[in-house]
């Protein structure tokens, strides 16, 4: 398992944990970042990232790519 923030682009991956506190698990949650979910790194540009998660591009800091694990 390792964070989101070190996957690499274009690689499809499995969500296989959210930490942080219960506010941040909420907001990645709604965001479409759920256990058991796919996300494919698109772009990397100083740690932050553009995802593709559900069917949808979100940019989330490196902070917030470090809390997803893979």
């Amino acid at each position: 398992m390792m964070p989101l923030a070190f996957a690499d682009v274009g690689e499809e991956n499995i969500i296989k944990k959210i930490g942080g506190s219960p506010e941040v698990k909420r907001h990645l949650e709604n965001l479409g970042f759920v256990v058991g979910g796919g996300v494919t790194i698109i772009t990397s540009l100083n740690g932050n990232v553009i995802v593709n998660v559900k069917e949808s591009r979100v940019a989330i800091s490196e902070e917030m790519a470090r809390k997803i694990m893979i």
